[in-house]
């Protein structure tokens, strides 16, 4: 039984390739983040605003991936940073977060499946919401049941929907900003970079804003840290997606706000309602209706579309990947260890999948419940993020405390101690900067609604902490084996 054990999970392995991880983690990154809410930072920020908050959130993000990948070519598992922050940290530490990201993609995946009924109703408005959600909430389940390959597949042909759009907007940006396409009138050049208040709006505290609007644009691309277990070959694939991942965030994250900054003036009505989530004043529907571009909305819609359904897909494999990662770790039930022929663990897939079901059930019934378990998982994401970083600083303190030298590392995370202490400091930043408008004015409902996620880990890590009498790991004594516990 033991061995027939191993076999699913060695199976499992064989199946994501270099091509599925880089999709991954980059399809993670690109969704409505980018779609929609992007026009909402620029009209917060300003141009020059919107790009230091993209740009600093996608260098503290790539740091973040370098840290992941040095640990995960070293010792490859699919709880991933849960299981690293319990193995160099504290057990504590890593069994508050593998339930908080549990918890967070389980409630995100409700969150995603509501969404398709909003861009479906764009095509279909008389077809009740519903009959869409549960819809695609079984496709997805569907894809996640059959294998692994099917996940990594399904992740790989939508995130080159999604990079395709990409391309064709910046191609169609530039031209419309030198004049070439978008009317006969004289170039836009960088002229709304100057009108008004621009290039920064609103200073400092305005930046800060749009930096948690940014990181949630981000969240996703830590996912290949989850897919690292089950990579063929993840001492050479881990190392090129994340490679390949920087510099496309910089290539379509940084370009696209400069195309939208440019060509739409901060002052846009438009740009202020598209954080609303409506496809016709999208900041991508926008500058191709600038164009003339015939039925611009509906093609950006089912772009949207297939972004929505991807975030459910990877948040469906990231939450039962996290919850078998913790059985194994004996930080929850037994029972979701078990996997099947095709290496699924099927009883975790199932958990995630009714209390994503549950969730978004409460959004018809109990509109309040729906918004508090949404508002709960809301800062998870980041607080992921700061786990990663804290552990990666430990394990490289504690591989050289134990007498390891560099050269065993298949992967080194560059600028070490500097990246993982600048992406800690980025983390507290965002953290705290959730909603300074209720700080400053002491709104004790707005924080507890926009903090929610910060006590609840406290208590989870408390609560284990105080059970099990754990303490902070001496770093002579950090487990450094390659082999996962069980």
């Amino acid at each position: 039984m033991a061995q027939q054990h191993i076999e699913h999970e060695q199976g499992v392995k064989r199946e994501l390739k270099t091509r599925h991880l880089s999709m991954i983690a980059l399809g993670g990154s690109i969704g409505t983040g980018l779609f929609v809410a992007s026009g909402s930072a620029i009209s917060k920020a300003g141009p020059g605003g919107a790009l230091i908050a993209y740009i600093g959130i996608g260098l503290m993000v790539y740091f973040l991936m370098t840290s992941l990948g040095e640990m995960a070519t070293y010792i490859p598992v699919s709880g991933s940073f849960a299981t690293y922050a319990g193995r160099f940290v504290d057990p504590a530490l890593g069994f508050a977060m593998g339930w908080n990201y549990w918890f967070n993609w389980a409630i995100t995946l409700a969150v995603d499946v509501s969404t398709t009924a909003i861009v479906m109703h764009f095509w279909l408005p008389d077809v009740p919401g519903w009959i869409f959600s549960l819809f695609f909430l079984l496709v997805i389940f569907i894809i996640n049941i059959l294998s692994v390959k099917s996940f990594g597949e399904t992740e790989f042909w939508l995130s080159i929907i999604k990079v395709v759009t990409v391309i064709v907007f910046l191609i169609v940006g530039f031209l419309t900003i030198l004049g070439i396409m978008g009317g006969h009138g004289p170039a836009i050049g960088l002229h709304n970079f100057t009108i008004g208040k621009a290039p920064f709006v609103g200073g400092i505290p305005a930046i800060l804003s749009v930096f948690v609007v940014a990181g949630f644009s981000f969240q996703g691309t830590e996912l290949i840290g989850i897919t690292a277990g089950e990579s063929a070959t993840p001492e050479t694939s881990i190392p090129k997606a994340i490679k390949q991942v920087f510099w496309r965030i910089i290539l379509f994250y940084i370009l696209a706000i400069f195309v939208i900054a440019a060509i739409l003036p901060y002052t846009s009505k438009d740009l202020l309602g598209s954080s609303a989530g409506d496809v016709a004043i999208s900041p991508f529907t926008l500058v191709f209706k600038r164009v003339g571009l015939a039925g611009a909305a509906s093609i950006v819609n089912a772009v949207i579309l297939t972004s929505v359904i991807s975030a459910a897909n990877s948040g469906m494999y990231a939450s039962t990947r996290m919850l078998w990662a913790m059985s194994k770790q004996k930080i929850a039930p037994k029972v979701f260890s078990h996997v099947n022929r095709h290496g699924v663990p099927v009883a975790a897939l199932l958990m995630t999948t009714v209390v994503g079901l549950f969730t978004f059930l409460t959004s018809i019934w109990g509109p309040q419940i729906y918004l508090f378990l949404v508002s709960a998982s809301g800062l998870t994401g980041f607080i992921a993020w700061l786990g990663i970083a804290i552990s990666h600083y430990r394990f490289r303190k504690a591989f050289i405390r134990q007498g390891h030298h560099l050269s065993e590392l298949h992967y080194h995370a560059k600028l070490f101690p500097v990246g993982p202490i600048l992406a800690m400091v980025l983390g507290i930043l965002v953290i705290v900067g959730q909603d300074l408008h209720a700080v400053q004015n002491f709104d004790w409902q707005a924080l507890g609604i926009s903090y929610m996620s910060v006590p609840l880990f406290i208590i989870l890590f408390v609560y284990y902490k105080l059970r099990h009498k754990t303490h902070l790991i001496p770093l002579d004594q950090v487990d450094l084996s390659k082999a996962d516990q069980d």
